[in-house]
């Protein structure tokens, strides 16, 4: 197994935490969301290397359906974990945040928000890889969301 840990802003009051090795961006976590989500202005996403793909997308979240751009990311980090060709919808809202993060990004991990230590403890179980394929499907009009490992570098 091999583990990490991010640390937690202490002045938001939800876990949010303090990607220090992409481009020191601040990414709520929301252990009910399904797609990653930039809350911000996209020009801030090209910014980071976001490239539109698909406009108009409809997903649900944020008490409902909304609309939002979706892009790609070439290459996003969070931790040690690896997300080539990132998928993340862009749908802006006000939140003390850049990002969100999704669960499914977690998925098949073991983490932790320890919220008394201001930690994010990712585990990375020995039959999983720290590089994640999430991939954004549309079916029937809906997005759908896979998270699978490759093999560890």
């Amino acid at each position: 197994m091999k583990q990490f840990t991010l640390t937690l802003r202490k002045d938001i009051g939800r876990p949010t935490v303090i990607l220090d090795n992409f481009f020191y961006l601040d990414a709520l976590l929301d252990t009910g969301a399904v797609l990653p989500v930039w809350v911000r202005d996209e020009a801030d996403l090209k910014a980071i290397g976001g490239v539109p793909i698909a406009f108009n997308q409809i997903f649900s979240g944020f008490g409902g359906l909304t609309k939002g751009t979706l892009y790609r990311i070439p290459l996003f980090k969070c931790g040690d974990l690896i997300f080539p060709n990132f998928p993340i919808i862009a749908s802006r809202i006000d939140l003390p945040c850049q990002m969100i993060l999704s669960a499914t990004m977690f998925s098949k991990l073991i983490y932790e928000i320890d919220d008394y230590h201001h930690k994010l403890n990712v585990t990375i179980p020995d039959k999983e890889s720290n590089i994640r394929n999430l991939k954004v499907e549309d079916k029937d009009g809906r997005l759908h969301v896979l998270c699978t490992g490759e093999e560890t570098i």
